[in-house]
């Protein structure tokens, strides 16, 4: 498919606070209570700060727009079972599901100072953002961290197949630092559906390998084409693979959606979703002390920086570094809104009778 020219947006930027107050503001607006539209309102600009566009401020508008439409439930009862020692699931009532999966994560959390290792399944959620976020969670309290999710729309085939059976299902892991966390947040197709809906609002060329056309298998770079296209998995069949078994640890496993039951919230604002979602919590100094873990992570890190490089490579990036210089650039430069965004987000702030950002 022939990409459009255009191949550059206008950016504008605006302070971290500012976006997290037009997030709150415009949540509570559509009916979501304030102290939870505060909590979703710190996760989306937390996402934005570490360079997780797609997962930020970007979502407001279909976020809002499902709230005022009853696809969220706006009060859920969010219920937490304990089924063992260790495990626990957790039935978010069809809330946002920010708000549900922090909490599974505080479960898993708590689970894991008691036994050391704990697992956390979560039903009845919805499209929680980045995934790194909640990963991120247990490193706080010295332990390691992992996510992953059904996600909210199917956008890839099993491997050599032409439907939309699986999503792009995320896999974060994070571990304790001296730096930090190291994060790991990955979706298992090239790249993230999110980013694709970047490049259809601002007209932004795809590179081939992104999307192929599901009835052809050409390869699609123009975003207005990208509807019929399929997202290609990591590493050809193993991402499929991997997409296939993290849904169903994180759909089957719980009683949510998976495969043809998903609810494609892109396209739905109604329908309830059933998004399932498991976070895990360990206990580093059940294994070794803590502090003894961070140095020999320090250590190898060290070395795999000081490693000999290729030809045209100037420094060894890992996992978590652009998170941090992200954040430490967003929150003295302010978040980076391309202007075809901005007039989304002027939108929703008219619709809701709130301040735009740009002026608070």
């Amino acid at each position: 498919m022939t990409a459009p020219q255009k191949t550059t947006a206008t950016v504008r930027r605006a302070p971290a606070i500012a976006v997290k107050s037009l997030i709150a503001d415009c949540l509570a607006a559509a009916g979501a209570p304030r102290e939870d539209a505060e909590t979703v309102a710190a996760l989306m600009t937390e996402a934005d700060l570490t360079g997780a566009d797609a997962h930020g401020v970007f979502r407001l508008p279909q976020y809002a727009r499902r709230l005022k439409a009853g696809g969220f439930n706006r009060t859920p009862t969010i219920r937490v079972e304990r089924t063992a020692p260790a495990t626990a699931l957790v039935d978010g009532d069809n809330g946002m599901g920010h708000l549900v999966v922090k909490r599974a994560a505080a479960t898993a959390i708590a689970l894991a100072r008691e036994t050391g290792v704990a697992w956390v399944g979560v039903r009845g959620s919805n499209h929680a953002g980045s995934a790194g976020l909640y990963a991120e969670m247990p490193v706080a309290h010295g332990m390691v961290g992992l996510y992953s999710a059904v996600a909210s729309a199917n956008h890839m085939a099993v491997w050599g197949g032409n439907e939309l059976l699986l999503g792009t299902n995320p896999l974060a892991v994070a571990v304790p630092t001296g730096a930090g966390p190291m994060v790991l947040d990955m979706a298992t197709t090239v790249v993230s559906y999110g980013t694709i809906k970047k490049h259809v609002l601002q007209g932004l060329p795809m590179p081939e390998g992104w999307l192929i056309d599901r009835e052809t298998g050409e390869p699609i770079t123009d975003p207005a084409q990208s509807g019929r296209g399929l997202l290609l998995p990591i590493g050809g069949y193993k991402g499929s693979g991997l997409a296939l078994m993290l849904g169903v640890l994180a759909g089957v496993l719980n009683g949510a959606a998976f495969g043809r039951d998903c609810v494609d919230f892109n396209a739905d604002d109604t329908s309830v979703t059933n998004t399932g979602q498991f976070v895990v919590a360990i206990d580093v100094a059940r294994f070794v002390g803590l502090d003894r873990f961070v140095a020999e992570v320090d250590r190898h890190v060290a070395d795999l920086r000081a490693t000999g490089r290729m030809q045209g490579v100037d420094a060894i990036r890992l996992p978590g570094d652009r998170r941090r210089e992200c954040r430490a650039e967003r929150e003295a430069s302010g978040i980076p809104l391309p202007e075809a965004l901005i007039v989304q987000l002027d939108k929703v702030a008219a619709e809701f009778s709130v301040t735009p950002v740009f002026s608070r």
